[in-house]
């Protein structure tokens, strides 16, 4: 799609969410596009600052149905909605509209594996032909043709940056790769429940999904592409009592004579002029308080004092980057606009 001098209308589906808040947040500063349609079923009716009193200063339409909106004027579609929804819409769009998932209904590509991890038939098929994954450091060229997009999870997003060059070069065993991930609780979304309410998770820090959380087929695909081999990882995420943010610590087995310095140079290298990723120092550590409110990944790499393994460490904003920030950084690859268009918000500190 090529850039018209006016702005491309975009409809939010699920805005009253974290996620779709977030979008609303970031687009609201996007020259190119203007906010067309809100939707939130739940709260159709109301205005987004009723929800949301941050955007009380924008001028942003009312809450709607997704009955009610109005295709006809609509160029990109953002998904926030539960897994599942989306198949059946997509379908009945018109094939003009670029759609933004970030639901998992797009993101699997066999539908066996979908319906194991996701307890749902896959009913669109035909239409997984066309998604593509939206992680753009990594599959830029394909986002950019183009219809759907299947934004990546979070934890997703901050294991394959870091591995997926990784893998490609060979510098790292494929059968060994522990991922120990840590996320703020805004990743639960926005929904009343009893496991994220302030009492349940302040003060503490717990693993959940062990051996189970279903971000981790979506991460053997990943690097599984990037190997060239089906590849099976250890997982574990944690619930830590912040807002936001994710640390993955990732522990590797160094392959043909590759050191944890190899490693950080490769790295450099591959994401030297990438705008949104960082490969820190020798001996520093990323951290989540570096990237917050940010689209922007932080890697560090460290030799492991055990011999031939090393440590790799990844931070990102679940919201941003490991949410709404990459799905405007597609629509932008997708659209012909500047990538880091709307994007250019420097991490909030402290």
């Amino acid at each position: 799609m090529t850039v018209s001098q006016n702005p491309l209308n975009v409809a939010v589906l699920g805005a009253s969410g974290y996620t779709g808040a977030e979008l609303v947040r970031l687009l609201s500063c996007h020259d190119g596009v203007r906010l067309a349609a809100l939707t939130a079923d739940r709260k159709a009716g109301q205005t987004m600052a009723s929800v949301f009193p941050q955007f009380a200063m924008l001028d942003l339409p009312t809450l709607i149905t997704i009955d009610e909106v109005d295709w006809s004027g609509i160029d990109v579609v953002f998904g926030c909605l539960p897994h599942g929804t989306m198949h059946g819409l997509v379908r009945k769009l018109p094939e003009r509209i670029k759609v933004i998932d970030l639901s998992a209904d797009f993101r699997l590509r066999d539908g066996a594996v979908y319906k194991q991890w996701y307890g749902l038939d896959h009913s669109a098929l035909d239409l997984q032909e066309q998604a593509v994954y939206g992680l753009p450091e990594i599959h830029r060229e394909a986002i950019a043709g183009a219809r759907i997009v299947a934004g990546p999870g979070c934890y997703p997003t901050a294991a394959q940056v870091p591995l997926v060059p990784l893998l490609t070069a060979g510098l790292i065993d494929t059968d060994d790769i522990i991922i120990d991930a840590k996320s703020g609780v805004s990743g639960a979304g926005r929904a009343a429940k009893e496991g994220v309410l302030h009492t349940e998770v302040s003060e503490g820090f717990h693993a959940y999904g062990v051996a189970g959380h279903r971000h981790a087929p979506e991460i053997e695909q990943g690097l599984g592409w990037a190997s060239g081999t089906n590849m099976t990882i250890a997982f574990t995420p944690h619930l830590v009592p912040m807002n936001r943010g994710i640390l993955a610590t990732m522990y590797v087995k160094l392959r043909n004579g590759a050191s944890a310095d190899d490693l950080r140079v490769l790295l450099a290298d591959r994401y030297a002029d990438e705008p949104f990723v960082t490969i820190v120092p020798e001996g520093h550590s990323p951290s989540t308080r570096h990237v917050r409110g940010s689209n922007h990944v932080m890697v560090g790499v460290f030799q492991d004092r055990l011999p031939g393994r090393a440590i790799v460490l990844s931070a990102i904003d679940n919201l941003v980057k490991g949410a709404s920030g990459q799905l405007v950084q597609s629509m932008n690859v997708m659209c012909g606009f500047p990538e880091t268009q709307g994007l250019e918000q420097l991490p909030l500190f402290p």
